[in-house]
């Protein structure tokens, strides 16, 4: 068997293999966004229900982030225990937890999408859906569901490409849905006249072309760890394991949706287009926070894999550089949109009265996720460690211990504008904290592979 994509990890120069590996995913995860930034811009253009279609589809985006969060389990957690096997030479490891993980996207697919479908519209109202948005939310919804199975693959699975050493297999299969997003949108939305629910078909054929091309790798012989039938039959062990990591990046995943339902829900108070305010922002912050998931996709495998080897001199130089290179991103990018947030509204929406109040707020709510990239970067570390505990804590400290509290508390103080300074605290707080852990562990954690 030919393995010398994975033997690269631990042999190549190492900034040179971080954007080789890194770059791909990044792109990849630059053009994944535009699958709900196109839909959003198409939906928030349409003429006379633009503001209304855009805060309708805000709500939906609480329970979808929801749904997607379970493939974390298996990308997130799955894919980085993979690597250490892989690393320590264990492949029949390896293969047992791509099989196990691949049942269990299944099994999530079942759960979350039957129960969405049954309490659709009084989850919907929970989080914020007014009458005047309730509509276009289910409308949306319920097309996007049916392409649940597709969603879990294309997310849960692309991260065993990399484990690989294959991110461009990787970026490839991103780029192709895209793609295809991007040109079924107009053509469904305005063409064929079928406002939100076409922008939603248009997300489910695109997703499952993705998730084609993702197992279709992954069950070929160019594959070095592959799906096996004889590997899908649940290990308690093997899935115990998954979850035991891969609880951190779900909870990263999900708090984002439970931070929606409270954010939502405390807007809605003061009015639907605090509800599209909050929809624009968030699409914003994701110009910077998406295209990193994908960097740290290409870094992570890098770590586990050299952790796994022993090779710790590697792990502590793919830190240096990847911190460097993930905290000017976030700085760069959020300090521009903080800077000229009207533009950055311009492009989701023609209607003056919102692109005025977006300007007010943005800088608000941005402004401490410029130094985010220190959270970002050891977070990921911990997680590419297989450090679950600690993974966890940090998980939980940004949204649940310090986002949702302060979402609750200044508005009482501060009106409306405590709802989006809640998320600039909380982002530079957790950032901080998390970077002062890592200082204090990772040298600990080293050392104790050092030894064994």
């Amino acid at each position: 068997m030919d393995n010398k994509y994975e033997e690269r990890l631990g042999t190549a120069s190492m900034l040179p293999l971080i954007l080789k590996m890194a770059l791909p995913g990044f792109a990849a995860q630059l053009i994944n966004l535009l699958y709900s930034i196109v839909d959003r811009v198409f939906i928030g253009h349409i003429e006379l229900i633009g503001t209304d279609a855009l805060a309708g589809i805000g709500v939906t985006s609480s329970i979808i982030i929801l749904i997607s969060a379970f493939s974390q389990i298996v990308g997130g957690g799955g894919a980085p225990l993979a690597s250490i096997a892989l690393g320590k030479g264990d492949r029949e490891r390896a293969h047992r937890i791509l099989g196990n993980g691949f049942s269990l996207l299944v099994l999530f697919t079942v759960v979350t999408s039957g129960i969405t479908y049954i309490f659709m519209e009084p989850l919907l109202r929970l989080i914020g859906a007014s009458d005047a948005t309730i509509g276009y939310a289910t409308d949306y919804l319920s097309v996007y569901l049916t392409g649940t199975l597709f969603v879990m693959f294309a997310t849960g699975l692309n991260s065993f490409i990399n484990a690989q050493g294959r991110p461009g297999i990787s970026m490839i299969a991103v780029i192709i849905g895209a793609i295809l997003n991007i040109g079924l949108d107009p053509l469904f939305i305005y063409v064929f006249g079928m406002g939100v629910t076409g922008a939603a078909l248009a997300t489910v054929i695109s997703q499952a072309v993705s998730a084609f091309v993702i197992v279709g790798f992954l069950v070929s012989d160019k594959a070095t760890l592959k799906i096996k039938p004889k590997y899908l039959k649940p290990d308690i062990k093997i899935i115990g394991s998954l979850f035991a990591l891969g609880i951190a990046p779900f909870i990263m995943a999900s708090t984002e949706s439970l931070v929606g339902f409270v954010l939502n829900g405390s807007l809605s108070a003061y009015g639907d287009i605090y509800v599209s305010t909050l929809t624009v922002m968030q699409s914003a912050m994701q110009f910077a926070a998406v295209p990193l998931s994908g960097f740290a996709q290409g870094f992570v495998p890098i770590v586990s894999y050299n952790y796994g080897k022993g090779n710790t001199d590697r792990v502590r130089l793919c830190f240096k550089y990847s911190v460097i290179i993930m905290f000017s991103f976030f700085a760069l990018t959020n300090l521009f949109m903080i800077t000229f947030p009207e533009f950055v509204a311009g492009m989701f929406t023609d209607d003056t009265a919102l692109i005025k109040t977006v300007g007010r707020m943005m800088p608000l709510f941005l402004t401490g996720m410029t130094i985010f990239g220190l959270q970002r970067t050891c977070q990921n570390m911990f997680v590419a460690l297989g450090q679950a505990k600690i993974s966890l804590f940090i998980a939980l400290l940004r949204k649940v211990i310090l986002l949702i509290p302060l979402a609750l508390i200044l508005p009482n103080f501060l009106g409306v504008k405590g709802v989006y300074l809640a998320e600039s605290v909380a982002d530079a707080t957790s950032a901080i904290c998390c970077t002062v852990i890592f200082t204090l562990t990772f040298r600990k954690i080293l050392k104790k592979r050092e030894q064994t």
